[in-house]
């Protein structure tokens, strides 16, 4: 006999993954994420692990972190796990790329306008070598992919956008903008940190020549592990700006016999020449345990479940005289962030009250910010917009 299952079982099995506080109604995602009951046991196991063992069992970490780096190759289709090195965080890979590339005076650099800062301080900083930084808006616009597009000229060494943007969530498509890239030779960044893990992301569907995302967001992992990925033709172009001896080809010989030869002649021929000392294993075993889950369950699904999600929220938010939505809500230019703003009332205080009532949300790009999961229930976004009612300020 078949059994079919229903929306509803599919979702209680998702969320049975999870172990938050019945209390809590969290729709913070796009901040930092709780873990996943795997990742907690993973993290206790390793703590465990350690206390009585300390690293006796090293090697096994090790093939924990090359699981990892294997599953960051599937999440974003990259070619090889020699593309993949695990960094601190986002703003980490941004800066190797800002200060790796040998730009010039009179190169320019384009990105949206709304960016979160770690994606503009990094190209701000090479304005004393005389890079211009193109800040283009995006948000409010018919096309925002063509208005990138449009910055660009001849001189234009980089474009560096976020996939879906922080505040209000812009989803933007990166392969039609890697596409322009491609065709003006134009060097292509993207910051995927509010796609991946809640959205199917394809580095060579997009061309992209660098990926960076902390594991902290929609991976639902810990701060302080990140997924740096470098085209294979575009290592070389970065100049190391940062030493150490992970790097090495010989990393776990430490009797540096080769010291003497020219460095790049001792640095491994791979991404993990953007590796300089020792990794994060605490992390990469949470993050490994909760990109497997996610895995397992499959992007798509995921994505589908994010995207029914949003749109619940858009269409309750529709239906409310005193909100208006200043995300994008048009088909296709939105993943998991919902802004939105009360009228007369002060929404920050609103977000106080929010945040005091138990729903974990964020006061981002001029308003309220949800950003809910593939598990969460939208019963629960539902309680949320019942307290939104509610404040009278």
């Amino acid at each position: 006999m078949t059994i079919t299952m229903t929306i509803r079982d599919k979702l209680r099995i998702m969320k049975s993954h999870f172990l938050l506080d019945e209390n809590i109604i969290y729709l913070n995602h796009a901040a930092v994420a709780p873990w996943p009951i795997v990742t907690r046991d993973a993290v206790i196991a390793f703590a465990n692990e350690n206390t009585s063992i300390g690293s006796k069992n090293y090697k096994l970490w090790m093939k924990t972190e090359k699981q990892l780096k294997q599953k960051l190759m599937q999440l974003i289709n990259a070619e090889s796990i020699d593309e993949i090195a695990l960094l601190k965080n986002t703003s980490e890979g941004l800066s190797l790329i800002a200060q790796g590339i040998p730009f010039d005076k009179g190169d320019n650099i384009v990105i949206p306008a709304e960016e979160f800062p770690s994606n503009k301080v990094v190209w701000q900083a090479l304005k004393i070598q005389g890079v211009e930084v193109r800040l283009v808006p995006v948000d409010d616009i018919d096309h925002p992919e063509q208005a990138l597009i449009n910055a660009m000229d001849e001189h234009t060494r980089l474009l560096s956008c976020s996939s879906v943007q922080f505040a209000r969530g812009l989803l933007l498509d990166v392969n039609l903008i890697g596409s322009a890239c491609k065709q003006n030779n134009t060097l292509f960044c993207v910051d995927a940190i509010q796609s991946l893990g809640a959205m199917t992301f394809d580095a060579q569907a997009c061309q992209a020549d660098f990926v960076v995302a902390d594991g902290h967001k929609w991976m639902c992992g810990p701060e302080g592990t990140a997924l740096f990925y470098c085209r294979k033709q575009r290592q070389h172009l970065l100049r190391l700006t940062q030493h150490g001896w992970h790097m090495l080809k010989s990393a776990f010989e430490f009797s540096h016999e080769n010291i003497d030869q020219p460095l790049e002649q001792q640095v491994v021929e791979n991404a993990r020449r953007f590796e300089s000392g020792s990794p994060n294993m605490m992390g990469i075993a949470a993050l490994n345990a909760s990109l497997g889950l996610l895995l397992t369950i499959g992007i798509d699904n995921i994505q589908t479940k994010i995207i029914a999600n949003t749109e619940y929220l858009l269409n309750q938010l529709a239906s409310r005289a005193d909100i208006t939505v200043i995300s994008s809500t048009k088909p296709g230019s939105y993943a998991g962030i919902v802004t939105f703003i009360k009228h007369r009332v002060d929404n920050e205080k609103l977000y106080q009250f929010l945040m005091a009532n138990n729903v974990i949300c964020a006061n981002r790009g001029g308003g309220i910010r949800f950003s809910p999961h593939f598990y969460t229930e939208q019963t629960a976004i539902a309680k949320a917009l019942k307290l939104v009612d509610n404040y009278t300020g």
